[in-house]
């Protein structure tokens, strides 16, 4: 694992994944560095004119890669079921899933279905498009992965599970956008630990894993420090931007070692070796996201709120 870089991504002729958000950022080097080793690769995203630009730019990167856009809106429980609709129309199997997608420190919203965005797009869009995408999965020839990406930023809070038990995601009282933003990456962490149990439990063969690309240059960064505003604040996330963060190539890393390379186990959580920036190693996670409790309550909560029911699994 030390030193390990995009070169070192095994051959991936004949599978088929799907990122999400896959137009910028780790999700666009996810996806040209999966097609570059021979997966025909499926660009989740929500803006058709980016998501067109990226497979593009893409096909001109690697002239002979087998790309497609297809439009997904994680905020948009109904586009998330077209999605899956549409794939299954598609292709008969997929072997890797990569949920990249996804907000950072926004502003109290919702989304089209109530959710507050960032639990609703980084949790329970992914969610829903896994267990509606599950039986493509399980399509595939041993050896599937589902890849979801979380961050460093987990640490900041745990999820509220009371607040979901009662069917609720949060409202705009209280709300502080850097907490919401960690519960939604705690919330990642276990849908990967309690996924992984479930595919124990049936005797599956896919694997769900996790990874985080450290401090890593995207929009994400960037937009989560315009809206500090232009105070001192701004202006150091700006820096650090600038000159701390390591690039979307080196950040995609991790979650291409977690889609790629052999021996990744169930439940792993792989990061870059120094916490923010490095080659991908075995994550540090906070205990909490390791709870079987807390990870079945998440999920019994996430299929009540998208109506999503992973059937084929074991309860």
């Amino acid at each position: 694992m030390p030193g390990w870089n995009a070169t070192n991504i095994p051959d991936q002729s004949g599978r088929t994944a799907v990122v999400t958000g896959a137009n910028s950022g780790i999700g666009y080097v996810t996806a040209r560095e999966l097609a570059r080793r021979g997966a025909f690769v499926v660009l989740a995203c929500r803006s058709a004119a980016r998501g067109k630009a990226a497979e593009v730019r893409i096909r001109t990167e690697v002239p002979d890669a087998r790309v497609e856009f297809a439009a997904l809106d994680l905020a948009d429980l109904a586009s998330v079921r077209e999605f899956a609709a549409r794939y299954a129309q598609r292709h008969e199997a997929l072997d890797l899933l990569v949920n990249n997608a996804g907000v950072m420190a926004l502003p109290y919203g919702r989304t089209a279905d109530g959710f507050e965005t960032q639990f609703g797009v980084n949790h329970l869009g992914h969610f829903a498009l896994t267990g509606l995408l599950l039986p493509r999965l399980r399509a595939a020839p041993p050896g599937a992965r589902i890849v979801t990406v979380s961050s460093g930023f987990h640490a900041l809070a745990d999820v509220d599970l009371e607040a979901l038990a009662a069917l609720d995601t949060g409202g705009a009282d209280g709300y502080r956008r850097w907490i919401a933003y960690g519960r939604s990456k705690t919330a990642n962490l276990l849908f990967t630990h309690e996924l992984s149990r479930r595919f124990a439990a049936a005797g599956s063969t896919i694997t769900a894993a996790a990874a985080h690309p450290g401090y890593a240059s995207s929009n994400l960064h960037a937009g989560a420090a315009r809206l500090e505003g232009p105070g001192l604040t701004s202006r150091i996330a700006a820096a650090g931007n600038a000159f701390l963060a390591q690039p979307a190539a080196k950040g995609a890393l991790p979650t291409l070692y977690a889609a790629t390379a052999p021996g990744v186990g169930p439940d792993e959580f792989i990061g870059p070796r120094f916490g923010w920036r490095g080659a991908p190693v075995r994550s540090w996670r906070a205990g909490r996201t390791l709870d079987d409790t807390a990870a079945e309550r998440l999920w019994k909560a996430s299929e009540s709120l998208t109506g999503v029911s992973y059937a084929s699994l074991p309860r």
